[in-house]
């Protein structure tokens, strides 16, 4: 039988065991065809002492759910874990996942090996869909999930219209229009900004919000840099608006992450925070109370976009009811003691 070559018990060694056909095996696994209540218990109980199950690429070829999602993150693993901000929509995804009994298969990809994940999650029948993050422009993604027939639901805003469903929180901009009006407020007029990589779509989305707040109070930018996710590049980024001729007073990070690279490249340079420069990151990790100063951030809501996410995805396969779904609550700000008063 195939145990003897593989070691591993086969869809035949139950049946031999429960003393019934190969299609018996299947059909009392399946709950389908019709077997007596003791032949359907006697196999079930074989597969059980052999430590039999059906594999997750047979259940998806009979067009069974796999009961399992996938996430494909373009990351170094190395910075994946100097950045809690995939932890907290992971959080958020098997939040609506456990319950369930579905997993989350996640998998770290560098830069050319994106599509090469995606074609091996459909070609194994290994995820019933998959979670996107990071809207890209000319996002290459959407195209290819509908050649592999991989439903698919984006946390953000696509860069052009498309059927894939998308989670994002109402009024998504409020918290970087409510930062600078706070910046304002405490008498700043020259705002640098250190964005993420030019190619996400939320990068060129949070960049117009911010014009349109200044723009409110008639003023622009004195100087915008974009920057990697990590916080190396983001310290070099800061500290070419730091030394500039027209230095800010204030400025706004991408992320949390490159805010305390900022605060650390201030630092190194002899500028007091907040009393030359106030600083204000995006997303509100636990790492912010953690800073010295605290670090004044916009908060959003992770764990809900990745529960949303999920939901959206199960309700579009038919496992969930998706009407009930709460929605994602708009970003805040959050102010600590990373800014203050402009310098005079």
């Amino acid at each position: 039988m195939g145990r003897a070559g593989s070691g591993r018990p086969t869809i035949a060694d139950v049946a031999a065991r429960a003393g019934v056909s190969v299609g018996a095996v299947s059909a009392a696994v399946n709950g389908k065809g019709r077997l007596s209540e003791a032949t359907r218990l006697r196999v079930l109980a074989a597969a059980a002492e052999l430590g039999w199950a059906p594999s997750a690429a047979a259940v998806a070829l009979r067009g069974a759910r796999v009961g399992a999602l996938g996430l494909v993150l373009r990351r170094d693993p190395d910075l994946l874990s100097s950045d809690p901000h995939f932890a907290q929509l992971v959080t958020g995804v098997e939040s609506a996942l456990a319950p369930l009994g579905w997993g989350l298969l996640l998998h770290l990809v560098d830069d050319g090996g994106e599509e090469r994940a995606y074609r091996a999650l459909a070609a194994g029948r290994r995820v019933d869909g998959v979670v996107l993050t990071e809207s890209r422009v000319r996002d290459p993604r959407f195209a290819l999930l509908r050649e592999l027939g991989l439903p698919a639901a984006l946390v953000g805003t696509p860069w052009r219209p498309d059927p894939v469903p998308t989670v994002r929180a109402r009024d998504q901009h409020r918290g970087i229009t409510r930062a600078v009006e706070h910046l304002v407020g405490l008498g700043h007029r020259r705002f640098g900004h250190v964005s993420g990589p030019e190619d996400r779509v939320h990068t060129r989305r949070r960049r117009a919000a911010l014009r349109r707040a200044l723009g409110a109070h008639g003023l622009v930018p004195v100087c915008v840099r974009a920057s990697g996710f990590d916080p190396g590049a983001a310290a070099v980024a800061a500290r070419e608006l730091l030394t500039s001729a027209e230095r800010p007073t204030a400025v706004l990070f991408a992320n949390d992450s490159m805010a305390a690279a900022g605060l650390v490249t201030a630092r190194r340079l002899g500028i007091d925070v907040p009393g030359e420069l106030s600083v204000v990151g995006h997303d509100d990790l636990p790492l912010c109370e953690l800073l010295h100063p605290a670090l004044t951030t916009v908060r959003q809501d992770l764990v809900g976009l990745g529960r949303a996410a999920a939901v959206t995805l199960l309700a579009g396969l038919g496992v969930v009811d998706g009407a009930g779904l709460e929605e994602v609550r708009p970003p805040e700000l959050v102010v600590r003691e990373s800014t203050g008063p402009a310098p005079r």
